[in-house]
């Protein structure tokens, strides 16, 4: 499932960094820290792997 926005590619990114142990725990925060928590290695890469040309920056939740 790719990305919707360039914030969620960048949540991910960051969660993906603290699930591989390049970046520490204690410093996600938001979504990234809810996202490395219920977020497979796998599911983070596909989510981080998105494009983020073309992708508005938020996407309003309805």
């Amino acid at each position: 499932m790719p990305a919707k926005s360039a914030a969620q590619q960048k949540a991910a990114g960051a969660a993906l960094s603290a699930k591989r142990g390049d970046t520490p725990k204690s410093k996600l925060k938001g979504a990234s820290k809810e996202m490395e928590a219920s977020m497979t290695e796998k599911e983070l890469e596909e989510f981080a792997s998105t494009k983020r040309k073309g992708k508005p920056e938020h996407v309003k939740n309805d």
